[in-house]
């Protein structure tokens, strides 16, 4: 691994488009590691699973969304210790080089906040060609990641992404329809997803309903 000097933006995209991502041991380790998994994490973007509660929470809008107003904030929301986290791989080194990549328009966030305005949950990642990496998630409210997990779903497909990588799948993600596949597999998708174009910000606000309906369509 270069000394942390030497990981730049460019270099974090480079990496990106041939499978590989980094991490820190430790919230406060002053290195960066790069991981290719053997088995990749992978949402089918016409396979999330959204139970009928989920679904009517959604649709009746009880917190509200929106996308890149507050990056930072999550990505700081993401790197906290809780309860049942107790440690986390987002160190210094991460939130600059992400922000750089926000600033420049690769990195995206979903946010969701209460009825309050209070940030509740949400979600950041990267955007490559029509690929989306997703970093890290969290909540304050129960079930306000699942709600920026299915308004990050709908506004891909809606964008026209191929691909939604979650690195690694826990029993969380498999519950939601996140399965493992093989590298070789991963590259192959990968490759064809940095092919094409995609846009994220291709609504700018995204209602609940209209996020259900770009789930459920099979277009």
């Amino acid at each position: 691994m270069p000394d942390n000097l030497n990981v730049t933006a460019d270099l974090l995209l480079r990496a990106y488009s041939i499978g590989l991502f980094p991490m820190a041991e430790h919230a406060h380790d002053t290195k960066l590691f790069w991981l290719d998994p053997t088995q990749r994490g992978i949402f089918p973007l016409d396979g999330l699973i959204v139970g009928h509660s989920l679904a009517k929470l959604v649709r009746r809008e009880g917190f509200s969304v929106r996308i890149n107003s507050c990056f930072a904030d999550i990505v700081n929301a993401c790197a906290e210790q809780t309860p049942s986290r107790y440690e986390t791989w987002i160190n210094a080194d991460i939130k600059r080089l992400y922000t750089e990549l926000h600033e420049r328009g690769f990195a995206h966030s979903v946010e969701v906040f209460d009825g309050e305005g209070k940030l509740a949950g949400g979600l950041y990642g990267v955007a490559l060609g029509s690929a989306f990496f997703g970093e890290s998630m969290f909540h304050r409210v129960r079930d306000a990641s699942k709600v920026a997990l299915v308004h990050l779903v709908a506004r891909l497909r809606m964008g026209g992404f191929q691909l939604l990588d979650t690195q690694f799948v826990t029993p969380h993600l498999a519950s939601l329809g996140a399965i493992e596949i093989e590298r070789s597999d991963y590259i192959e998708r990968l490759q064809r997803a940095l092919e094409s174009e995609a846009d994220f910000n291709r609504l700018q606000y995204l209602s609940g309903p209209d996020a259900m309906r770009a789930i459920s369509s099979s277009g």
